[in-house]
């Protein structure tokens, strides 16, 4: 049996780069030389990774998606949803403000702007940023179930509305909004959560 050439570059490194890349500039605006030089790999490289370039921002977007995994475990742990709801936008004014990485969120960023071959792509980081408000939608069912929630409160609309919210901080803060500007937001929107029931 003939063994393929074990691949010369690290992967999650080569994906961190190239999320970085989608990150600042979007899927269209990310072009193939800009992804290679990033990566530090040649075009057949990427290709015989990730298949295609659609393939390596799944690829990214995967990795992103550890990230953010993370940050939803810490928000759902929260013991009331109200909580649920502070936790989730202080630390999108944290996280999209860090500088650390580019400003914003790549499952808004990346496709802001996407052109013909491209089409599919925005409905692709709808469908990961939708995941989130299942999560949060989740935890509100089970707040409501606990007594935490009135029961006129809609889980749905609250985890939309949180995800919208999230969305336009997201905008905002690649527009160039500071970290202060995005907790005003986020106070301004918690104004609007219900509080826990009974209080």
């Amino acid at each position: 049996m003939v063994m393929g050439r074990p691949r010369s570059f690290d992967t999650d490194k080569a994906l961190d780069d190239a999320m970085e890349v989608f990150w600042r500039h979007g899927y269209d605006g990310a072009s193939l030389a800009m992804l290679t030089r990033a990566m530090g790999i040649k075009a057949p490289s990427l290709y015989a990774a990730f298949g295609s370039k659609e393939g390596l921002l799944r690829a990214a977007l995967d990795r992103y998606a550890q990230r953010r995994s993370e940050h939803m475990r810490y928000v759902l742990a929260a013991t009331s949803a109200r909580e649920v709801a502070e936790r989730f936008l202080n630390s999108i004014a944290e996280s999209h403000t860090d500088p650390a990485n580019p400003p914003g969120c790549l499952l808004v960023q990346g496709g802001l702007a996407c052109g013909e071959g491209s089409e599919n792509i925005p409905f692709e980081l709808a469908s990961r940023r939708a995941l989130s408000e299942t999560e949060l939608r989740e935890r509100f069912i089970r707040a409501q179930e606990d007594g935490d929630l009135a029961e006129s409160s809609d889980p749905g609309a609250l985890a939309r509305f949180l995800s919208t919210v999230a969305s336009g901080m997201g905008v905002l803060a690649s527009s160039g909004a500071d970290r202060d500007a995005l907790r005003e937001v986020a106070l301004v929107s918690l104004s609007a959560f219900p509080q826990q029931a009974g209080r």
